[in-house]
């Protein structure tokens, strides 16, 4: 939930429910200044006091948690046993891309171009019908020390391949673009289930109480495929789903009042619904709506004490702004949000999102046609930032404990859809992590001779969330909700015969 965004109330009672007062229910027909009180904004201020006041009593109830992490704050928590990683930076990236153009390379595809494919292909959109096999246009070289062979098209995302975990066997449950992100993200392909990070946030926490432990950093101008149930909460509390921070113009929108009051007005109106919030969470506990309400009027208040320090990139250095391309019209969009990304984790948010520029559509990567073209035009958007981000990471000693992953929801198809472009493959596609952990310099996996299916050490959605959590020190068996009458979790195993592949691991 955004911070700064009203829950709705319970529409199980009015106000005039509430002992002592005359009952009303007709609410709209008497709105009353006590009702214009509970369901407006009056700006932000002092609630922090009270928050502070109470965080000592908070922490030592969520160290004894017995049944370990997760909690209905945002308090930091610890896991189930020690991590490798304490954060996650997620380079979301929608729309497909073609692992065959990018990071598996497949001589044989070169070799048989224009042929029919031997085999059966699933294909999702017409124009694929004759199975023809289609080379990549471009070329691919051995990158770093460990000779990670990558595309022409990514030079600096090559520059630090001595970085990288790739996974070569990725493989989606759908192969259509809202499913499969949600199985990447969410574990499932049905919707209204909590993002990663969601989880992530309900289990750990936040390491700084003056941001909110998930945050995320979309394009400022516009939503990719999917908008904001990108980064939902699902079932797990509200407090818990993505907040976004915009990156151009005011960070923070609607932080600071808008018009001066008289001394002590702020805080006695504050004060007031903090009282007003607080009978009606007595009348009906454990709605996390109106927890989320309460709580984020005391994290808004906190935000106006540090969050613009953290997020004026004006303190950086020109040497620092220029490594992310910030001077760049091509790259300042993705760069300056993988740099406000890397400032977040460095002041302790937990898990930040980092969507992919839409200059070329919502779902970008999603090559139908013009897929030279459209690459040539993408590639050089987030090459340069992605690697300044784990460059920077790791010159700032912040590697080692983030998690970086560069991801999209599948890849493509090794035929051509139309003569210039290739539809969606959810059998075989790749992906990059880096830190946290991971082993470094590693390619995992293989595809096919043609790079359609994963046949060497397949890896799942599933499997790789349940990896992500082990390094944030989180048992994805035991990290569940429940929901529906069962314990629910993020990748719902032994069901969907989650694992954690210990492969990638140092």
């Amino acid at each position: 939930m955004h911070p700064f965004r009203f829950a709705s109330s319970s529409p199980r009672a009015e106000w005039g429910d509430v002992p002592g007062t005359t009952p009303v229910r007709h609410a709209w027909a008497c709105f009353t200044r006590r009702d214009f009180l509970r369901t407006t904004s009056l700006g932000f201020g002092t609630l922090a006091l009270a928050h502070l006041l109470e965080m000592d009593a908070g922490r030592a109830a969520s160290d004894t948690l017995a049944s370990g992490p997760g909690g209905n704050d945002l308090r930091p928590r610890p896991g189930h046993f020690a991590p490798r990683a304490t954060a996650v930076i997620l380079l979301l990236q929608a729309g497909g891309p073609s692992q065959v153009d990018l990071f598996d390379p497949k001589p044989e595809l070169a070799r048989r171009d224009g042929q029919p494919y031997p085999g059966e292909v699933e294909v999702l959109q017409p124009g694929s019908e004759e199975k023809k096999l289609a080379a990549s246009p471009f070329r691919f070289r051995p990158q770093g020390q460990c000779g990670m062979e990558l595309s022409e098209l990514l030079p600096h995302i090559g520059s630090v391949a001595d970085e990288w975990c790739l996974i070569r066997s990725m493989f989606s449950d759908n192969n259509n673009h809202p499913q499969a992100t949600r199985c990447l993200n969410t574990g499932k392909v049905f919707p209204g289930r909590p993002a990663l990070g969601a989880w992530v946030s309900y289990a750990l926490g936040s390491e700084n109480e003056e941001l909110p432990a998930y945050i995320v950093l979309r394009d400022p101008t516009g939503y990719n495929n999917g908008g904001t149930t990108l980064w939902e909460n699902g079932f797990l509390p509200a407090q818990f789903r993505g907040t976004e921070i915009q990156s151009r113009g005011a960070a923070v929108l609607n932080l600071h009042p808008h018009q001066q009051r008289p001394p002590g007005v702020q805080q006695k109106t504050l004060e007031l619904v903090a009282r007003l919030n607080q009978e009606r969470l007595r009348l009906f506990p454990g709605e996390s709506d109106l927890e989320a309400r309460i709580q984020n009027y005391e994290l808004a208040a906190r935000m106006q004490q540090g969050a613009e320090a953290v997020l004026d990139l004006s303190r950086e250095t020109a040497a620092t702004r220029a490594l992310y391309g910030l001077d760049n019209e091509v790259t300042e969009n993705f760069g300056t949000r993988c740099l406000l990304a890397r400032r977040l984790v460095e002041a302790g948010v937990r898990f930040v999102q980092v969507m992919v520029p839409i200059r070329s559509g919502g779902a970008p990567w999603d090559h139908h046609s013009g897929l030279k073209k459209g690459l040539e035009e993408l590639c050089p958007q987030v090459d340069q930032p992605t690697a300044a981000l784990v460059k920077d990471l790791k010159q700032r000693g912040l590697l080692d404990r983030t998690i970086v992953i560069w991801a999209g929801e599948f890849g493509r198809l090794p035929i051509s859809q139309g003569g210039n472009g290739r539809d969606h493959n959810r059998h075989g596609f790749s992906l990059l992590l880096a830190g946290g952990g991971f082993k470094a310099g590693y390619v995992h996996g293989a595809t096919d001779e043609f790079g359609y299916r994963a046949v060497v050490s397949p890896v799942s959605c599933q499997d790789l969330l349940a990896t992500l959590l082990h390094q944030l020190g989180l048992d994805h068996t035991r990290l569940t909700y429940r929901h529906h009458g069962r314990e629910d979790s993020l990748t719902d195993a032994p069901a969907t015969g989650a694992r954690v592949v210990h492969e990638l691991l140092a």
